[in-house]
């Protein structure tokens, strides 16, 4: 009860003064923009789309080390849940924009495309069915701020802008630098976790320059399972067996920033990175007795597999840019890939009895691309416009590959190894496709209040055919307090070469006959002929139709405040399909193809949605002479997804009782991510002190099963976090800091919608802020 009066006591404070503010530098609230425009000194405020700037004081705010978790808690439409037990979904987590799926964003480096993650999200996880970018693989000692547009610009950037893009700038120049140690725990003593990270520049030259960031970290797991009372008989009957929470990780990055001016005319510059995360993650327990049976005579107590896993995310970026006869130009290369393998360690494979290894290699995962960019822009004056008309043309070519590689034979023959059975020989292979676009952007400031432009883009896959995209903004500006912008746009995202070939065969757990019962699942690569025998057709890219309307007001140099509507409409959203447990015939049928499953799925574009929000920002700073700086943040996001059409069942499926899309898959869709989402926040500095106080409400939520009165919504989840920092001398800062100080857990999961746990599993995976509740840590680092 003593938390509701903190709560209560923050809130006030930051509504009392019409605040809401979000800190782009010490100097200024409004900063120049890069994204969505190819315009010069396009500022925030003038921007035709919202944009959102993320800086460094944001990104170092918390005491988290992953920058998708950090940016889970500074942006309102931002979803960043943390599962456990969902395979490799511990290990590469997927985050949502705006409600939509994890792979309908875009994400830039430096305005350059990154590459997406190897790793398919095939369980019952938000994002299932997706293969986003791994944000984690970025370290945040290398950057500078972060774009987030919130709009739809496939016209602009292609592919998966559909939610909105996320561009990461790095820091750069030759001066300057930071070195940094942390130490944080749980208060449930643990997860704990130590990262080092580092960032300095260096001169190449009299002309160049190159920035070097290293972050790496170690963190421990966290538990918040129950303790399992499911069958007396047990050993280890009445005690805590399984491990439910965050994984233990160990990740480390290395990124190189760099420029060097050629001519006066000319810039090289390039950015590379390398980084792996080990991964341990832990798979369900698997009990000593199998019915009357012992399960293993190597594990008579039962015993609890576990995934470990390394995740390797490489990239190189770099090109030539310049000016000539007033055209800017650039042109550049760009190679990234991410490797995912997989091992399984205390575990056996049933089928082997007593001769079972119990360590497996499951197989490999891996995903590159490739892209070659040419891009020219030029401001032209129009006597009859007050600034100047900007024309952009470029081109692009993009090669993709998509590899799978088996695991060893103990992994997958028979059953396989308990907790995830190994890629089979069956299911390896590699996969390409290429992709050629040409695009054109024209903006124009017409008069001092009306700004416009507009995007053309055209693109052709090899494995799909043509498609195009076009977008048309506005902002008009009444007086120089108040404003208003609008957009339209149509948007594609291509399926990626991981949905189109993804397969394997896994043990997944399903409930018959109210017993957790295991039953081999192929996933299915959509063009094969198992997929075909269950009625699949090829896939095609989702469409998408974006509009927004968004009011600017600033009253003052310090208070800016603006509210943005939109809506999405995506046809033909790609999705992994149910989970079909198949028939005696249709288990023939997959047999003759030497295909032994008990159930099957596969992807297809199944669903049409409409997703409809609004996004309230509000800034404002106050300095006072005697009591230092007040900077006040407050946001808002409401989202709202409807299914406006299911395609039809394949006929045999119907005639074998089954649906291709079941009801969880839709509603997953539709109310399994937050409503709303509130963040208040209170910075002050004074001297060299510092303090900060971030209040966030997490929206409800409901977790759908195929049984309606089997689903359950959770209430919504009031957070408080915590922290204040001290400069000592000039080079030294120290940091302390609470997260969830007030020790928030989401609702328990009920009895109801937990058949098939029995109180093991407390928390749903699905919760936004996760379930680890109160975090503390501290830093200390030096700058020079």
């Amino acid at each position: 009860m003593r938390a509701r009066p903190l709560l209560l006591a923050s809130l006030i404070s930051t509504i009392v003064i019409p605040a809401f503010a979000q800190e782009v530098n010490d100097g200024e609230l409004q900063s120049v923009v890069v994204t969505g425009t190819y315009a010069k000194n396009r500022r925030t405020v003038d921007s035709e789309s919202p944009i959102d700037i993320i800086g460094a004081k944001e990104l170092q705010a918390s005491g988290s080390t992953e920058l998708a978790t950090v940016l889970g808690r500074v942006l309102p439409s931002l979803n960043f849940p943390r599962p456990s037990g969902a395979d490799a979904s511990d290990a590469v987590r997927p985050a949502q924009l705006r409600g939509l799926s994890p792979d309908q964003v875009l994400v830039l480096v430096n305005g350059k495309r990154r590459h997406t993650s190897s790793v398919v999200n095939v369980n019952g996880t938000q994002g299932r069915g997706s293969a986003p970018v791994d944000l984690n693989a970025i370290p945040l000692s290398a950057i500078d701020h972060i774009e987030v547009l919130r709009d739809g610009a496939a016209a602009q950037y292609g592919s998966d802008a559909i939610a909105g893009v996320i561009n990461i700038i790095l820091k750069k120049g030759a001066s300057g630098g930071e070195a940094e140690i942390g130490w944080g725990e749980y208060q449930k003593r643990d997860g704990r976790q130590r990262s080092v990270r580092a960032s300095g520049g260096l001169p190449l030259g009299e002309n160049g320059w190159v920035r070097i960031a290293v972050d790496a970290a170690d963190r421990d797991p966290t538990n918040r399972a129950g303790a399992d009372f499911r069958n007396p008989a047990e050993p280890l009957y009445g005690t805590v067996t399984q491990r439910f929470g965050d994984p233990e990780t160990k990740p480390a990055a290395l990124f190189l920033n760099s420029e060097y001016r050629v001519t006066d005319d000319i810039d090289w510059y390039a950015f590379v990175n390398y980084g792996q995360r080990d991964t341990s993650a832990a798979a369900t327990w698997r009990t000593a007795f199998n019915g009357a049976a012992l399960r293993s005579p190597l594990f008579p107590q039962g015993f609890l597999p576990l995934e470990n896993s390394r995740s390797t995310d490489s990239s190189l970026v770099t090109g030539l840019r310049g000016e000539a006869t007033g055209w800017r130009w650039d042109l550049s290369l760009n190679y990234g890939e991410n490797e995912f393998k997989l091992n399984l360690d205390n575990t056996v494979n049933q089928d082997l009895g007593a001769a079972s290894p119990t360590h497996f290699y499951a197989g490999r995962l891996k995903n590159s691309e490739t892209l070659v960019n040419f891009d020219i822009a030029k401001d032209f004056a129009v006597e009859a416009f007050t600034g100047p008309v900007t024309l952009a043309l470029g081109a692009e070519y993009r090669k993709e590959t998509y590899e799978i590689g088996a695991g060893d034979v103990a992994s997958y023959s028979g059953t396989g190894a308990q907790g995830f059975s190994g890629f089979r020989p069956v299911n390896a292979g590699s996969n390409s496709r290429d992709n050629k676009s040409i695009y054109a952007n024209v903006e124009a400031e017409i008069t001092k209040q009306f700004s416009a432009s507009g995007a053309l883009r055209h693109e052709r896959y090899s494995d799909f055919g043509n498609t195009t995209s076009a977008k048309g903004s506005a902002r008009y500006a009444f007086n120089e307090a108040v404003s208003l912008r609008a957009t339209a746009s149509s948007g594609f995202r291509a399926p990626s070469l991981a949905q189109q070939f993804y397969t394997i065969t896994t043990t997944n757990f399903s409930v018959v006959n109210g017993v957790n019962t295991p039953i081999e699942t192929g996933t299915f690569a959509v063009g094969s002929a198992a997929a075909t025998a269950l009625g699949a057709t090829p896939l095609k890219a989702e469409k998408a139709r974006n509009y927004s309307l968004g009011l600017v007001v600033q009253p003052s140099r310090n208070w800016t405040t603006t509210v943005d509507a939109y809506r999405i409409n995506i046809d033909d959203r790609i999705a992994l399909s149910a989970n079909m447990t198949l028939n005696q015939a249709l288990k023939n049928t997959l047999a003759s193809q030497g295909i032994l499953v008990g159930a099957g799925r596969y992807f297809t574009n199944a669903i049409d949605t409409r997703t409809t929000g609004v996004d309230l920002l509000s800034t404002y700073r106050w300095d006072t002479r005697d009591y230092g700086r007040f900077d006040f943040t407050g946001a808002y996001n409401h989202n709202k997804t409807d299914v406006e059409g299911v395609k039809a069942n394949p006929a045999i499926l119907t005639a074998n009782g089954l649906t291709l899309i079941d009801r969880q898959t839709v509603n997953r869709l539709t109310v399994g991510s937050p409503k709303d989402k509130l963040s208040l926040t209170t910075d002050w500095a004074i001297s060299n002190w510092g303090l900060r106080a971030v209040v966030t409400r997490y929206g409800s939520f409901t977790v759908p099963q195929n049984n309606a009165t089997l689903d359950q919504t959770y209430d919504p989840q009031w957070t408080l976090d915590l922290s204040g920092n001290v400069k000592l001398g000039k080079n030294w800062r120290l940091t302390a800091g609470v997260d969830n100080a007030t020790n928030r857990y989401p609702d328990q999961v009920t009895s109801a919608g937990n058949l098939n746990t029995n109180g093991i599993y407390p928390y749903s995976g699905w919760a936004p802020n996760g379930f680890n509740g109160r975090y503390y840590y501290a830093k200390a680092s030096y700058s020079w």
